[in-house]
């Protein structure tokens, strides 16, 4: 990335610049104009909007020498360009949750986050993403996650401040070098043994938002125990420690098991709430993150300051 951009082209309420590459040849479906491209290429943004972005400027152009260019709704097309672009949702909803900063030296920034909340803008949320949130309120351009939890998740999220020092943090996740500990409300079923250690195959589902379990060689592992179990042993509490990092992996686990997690919108049944409604939570915390500081070189252990509902609610 130019380093200029970080200099012209600065974040928005937290929202940095989105950026789209022109191809080699223009494509036989565009017309001769970048505007024609930009309509083909991202029809999310529908023409009058980019027509109007560009003619005020807003997107712009790294050019031939490596300075910005802002283009014009008449600018012809051009191969191999890169354009940037500021991305905007006309009518965002705004989450009445807010996260809480735990820690945050030069290196690290450690968040808590709440139910319902993306880690990283995607659908319908942009400024209520949690990273967007932190850049706006920081000042921070550069902060990046290390590591992501399900927008269903709650709980501990770290991210990176500097570039600099960002490699040595991932590492750690990618090297398994972090403990991660979560914690879970599902149903109790007396006649499973705790603890105990789930370890398959996961895979992407039919449903491509989805995970499930197949035959073959495990590529997943997790620890489980029970932490307390409910007064009528309909419930219970547990500790999850995943030693993969499979997308959904606890959920997946929890499930085969015959332990949905509870309020769990995709397992075992797709029962997604609709947009606004926060009733139903899953019960899911990233509790813990406990690894040795490579650079400070010391032992780190962050815990959440968030509480799943416990003991719940039992019907009669």
């Amino acid at each position: 990335m130019p380093l200029w951009l970080k200099d012209r082209l600065p974040l928005r309420d937290g929202v940095g610049p989105s950026c789209v590459a022109t191809p080699s040849t223009r494509p036989g479906t565009a017309g001769p104009l970048m505007l024609d491209f930009l309509s083909h290429r991202l029809p999310a943004i529908d023409r009058p909007e980019w027509q109007r972005r560009l003619s005020a400027g807003d997107v712009v152009m790294e050019s031939a020498s490596g300075e910005p260019q802002a283009l014009t709704a008449e600018a012809a097309f051009e191969p191999g360009r890169r354009l940037f672009y500021y991305r905007a949702l006309p009518q965002e909803v705004v989450l009445p949750f807010k996260a809480r900063v735990l820690y945050q030296d030069e290196h690290l920034l450690v968040a808590d986050k709440p139910h319902f909340m993306p880690v990283v803008p995607s659908g319908r949320f942009l400024k209520q993403a949690l990273l967007v949130q932190l850049k706006a309120a920081h000042g921070l351009p550069d902060l990046t996650p290390i590591h992501r939890i399900d927008r269903d998740t709650a709980g501990l999220v770290m991210f990176s401040v500097s570039a600099k020092s960002r490699g040595a943090y991932q590492a750690l996740f990618r090297d398994r070098l972090v403990d991660k500990t979560y914690e879970a409300v599902a149903p109790w079923r007396a006649e499973l043994a705790f603890p105990l250690v789930r370890k398959s195959r996961i895979v992407e589902a039919q449903d491509f938002f989805k995970c499930t379990e197949e035959a073959g060689a495990p590529n997943s592992e997790t620890a489980i125990e029970v932490v307390a179990r409910s007064a009528n042993s309909t419930w219970a509490l547990y500790r999850l420690k995943p030693i993969t990092g499979k997308r959904h992996q606890l959920r997946v686990h929890m499930n085969a098991l015959g332990l949905p997690l509870q309020n769990d919108p995709f397992y075992p049944v797709v029962n997604d709430p609709e947009p606004g409604d926060y009733s139903r939570p899953l019960q899911l915390l990233a509790r813990e993150l406990r690894f040795f500081d490579p650079l400070a070189q010391t032992e780190r252990c962050f815990i959440s300051q968030l509480k799943l509902t416990w003991p719940s609610p039992v019907a009669s």
